[in-house]
């Protein structure tokens, strides 16, 4: 509770703290093990450390200066579209994880192809990017135990992203940004009391 209520948007990073390797992958892990429908991770994490990147980025980010002055960012992405091949990799995953046949895995396999084509394009693209917020709520609470300052961001090109990434080419298309790293003792909203609604008027107890 104490790390949750510490946790902030964070606005002012210091540009010469760095995350450790060892923590950074902490936070990586803490994605990968986000749970997703059916455990396909229809998703992927890109770092981006290249400073001439990030510098490009910022301004496809409405000058944000976390984008530039976090330790690391990270751009949280979808895959473009959900494919037999998507659910043909992840059956071999299971089967090789879990030491078994491929086909003792034939009436799972058939139920994800069921799902999968009984779904619109529209229907896919939102049931992959609600998939994305997951691992969002994983990752801001990895951080917030670490002790590492984060800022969740929806406000960016996504198609300017994709294209400085190269992430089309990669199947793949931006959903959030998250600038991590640690906070300014300056930052103005570092100290800010956190506002929620009263439990009482949250709760809806049944």
């Amino acid at each position: 509770m104490e790390a949750l209520n510490n946790r902030y948007a964070t606005k002012l990073f210091n540009s010469t703290k760095k995350i450790s390797d060892q923590d950074l992958d902490t936070l990586l892990e803490a994605i990968r093990l986000t749970p997703t429908a059916f455990g396909l991770q229809l998703m992927k994490v890109v770092v981006v450390e290249n400073k001439d990147l990030r510098q490009e980025l910022l301004q496809h980010s409405f000058n944000q200066k976390q984008v530039i002055d976090a330790s690391h960012l990270l751009v949280l992405c979808r895959e473009t579209e959900f494919s037999t091949k998507h659910i043909n990799d992840y059956i071999s995953n299971v089967s090789s994880c879990r030491n078994q046949s491929i086909e003792k895995l034939d009436g799972f396999k058939k139920m994800l192809m069921g799902y999968k084509n009984n779904l619109t394009i529209e229907q896919t693209e939102h049931w992959m990017k609600h998939q994305v917020y997951i691992a969002l709520g994983n990752l801001l609470t990895a951080c917030a135990l670490l002790n590492i300052d984060a800022c969740p961001m929806e406000g960016f090109l996504t198609d300017e992203y994709d294209k400085v990434l190269n992430l089309t080419n990669l199947g793949l298309t931006s959903v959030l940004v998250i600038p991590v790293g640690f906070s300014l003792k300056s930052d103005p909203y570092k100290t800010n009391k956190k506002v929620r609604k009263a439990k009482n008027d949250f709760v809806i107890m049944k």
